[in-house]
């Protein structure tokens, strides 16, 4: 029997666009979807995005976020850390063809970065059952 962090992370390998959450300079939740570009269990997801973006400055002031995912009726909502990584070997390791069209200087470009999330806590909503809990 699958326990519900078992089917979380089958829902996520999945997903193709998860929802991130940043908190803006008013204090306000900004959820935007991302396309996924790997994750780890369910406690790390990586995401690419511009260095010049509304969420990489906020995650740059508050690295607090959150992160959703949805499928066939079921939902996962974390929160944890989201950490900007501008690391060449990591930003040429996740880097897929399709990015060229938003960064043309291709794994080098400067305005290419990478968003790790790091859950705490995941709220599972699965097969009918609710459930809080660490990550």
């Amino acid at each position: 029997m699958e326990t519900m962090r078992e089917k979380a992370a089958q829902m996520l390998r999945e997903s193709e666009v998860v929802v991130l959450t940043s908190v803006n300079k008013e204090g306000y939740p900004r959820p935007v979807p991302m396309s996924m570009v790997k994750s780890e269990d369910i406690s790390t997801v990586w995401m690419s995005t511009g260095s010049d973006s509304v969420k990489t400055e906020d995650f740059r002031k508050n690295p607090k976020g959150g992160l959703c995912f949805y499928a066939q009726g079921n939902s996962v909502c974390m929160t944890g850390d989201v950490e900007v990584i501008t690391d060449q070997n990591v930003k040429q390791e996740l880097w897929q063809d399709w990015f060229i069209n938003h960064f043309p200087g291709g794994p080098t470009d400067p305005n290419y970065v990478i968003l790790k999330f790091t859950a705490n806590h995941a709220t599972y909503w699965i097969d009918g059952k609710f459930i809080h809990k660490k990550v």
